[in-house]
Formats: structure tokens, sequence, C-alpha cells
């Protein structure tokens, strides 16, 4: 394999991002910072998934939008001061675990590791 630039090792992140992404079944999770804590949180949502893939709300059956979605409130929130030591919430110990899709995990894993490096730095964290 060819050694990959910064700009090119990017193109490659954003051109993978726009793949299909089957949703996990499990619910989905929105990762935030608590800067006066120093902690991640990862808040954890139920979703159910529609015939064309999409997540829609089990109460109401409608499609959850990416956006401006009004508000709903967490099944779980999940706590960490590392990324490592969140990703083990979500993943070790008695079960259920809030993750049913290996894909789900792998994405939350780099998330989170970003998350991180935010809550370290200072600077503003995006979700991908």
């Amino acid at each position: 394999m060819t050694r990959l630039t910064a700009e090119q090792r990017r193109e490659l992140d954003d051109r993978l991002s726009q793949r299909f992404i089957a949703l996990d079944p499990a619910g989905y999770f929105l990762i935030k910072l608590d800067r006066g804590s120093g902690e991640l949180l990862a808040e954890h949502y139920s979703n159910a998934i529609d015939d064309r893939g999409l997540a829609t709300d089990p109460d109401t059956g409608e499609v959850i939008s990416c956006r401006n979605s009004g508000p709903r409130a967490p099944l779980s929130v999940y706590r960490g001061r590392s990324a490592k030591e969140l990703g083990m919430a979500l993943t070790e110990g008695e079960g259920p675990h809030p993750i049913s899709c290996l894909d789900h995990a792998l994405y939350l894993g780099r998330e989170l590791q970003k998350a991180e490096r935010c809550l370290q730095d200072g600077s503003d964290y995006i979700q991908d």
C-alpha cells in the first residue's frame, strides 16, 4: 500500500464517510463534552429502523432528523474521563450493551478518541 499524506488521509476519510451505513437497531449516541467535570458523555437514544433503513422514533414512527430534532430523552447517559474508560463502559462487563453492530462500535471508538482530544486541547468537538 502507498503511504498517504495527511491531506490524502483526510480526503480518504471524507470519501469513506459518504458510504451507506446500516444503522444499529440498538440505538444511536450523541457524544458531548462536560468541560466542567473533564468528562466525555455518550447519550444513548433508542430508535427503530424502517423499511428504508431510516431511524425512526419508536414512539411516534417519525423519521429522526440529524438536525434540529425535537427534545428526546436519552435512555442512558454514559460518562468517562477518557475515551478508553467510556468505551469500556459501553462494551464490557454485565450486559446488555447498547451497541449491537461492530461497525457502530468502531465508529464510536473513533469519535470518542476525537472527543477526548478536543477535551484535552480545548477545541470544539463536532460529531461526524
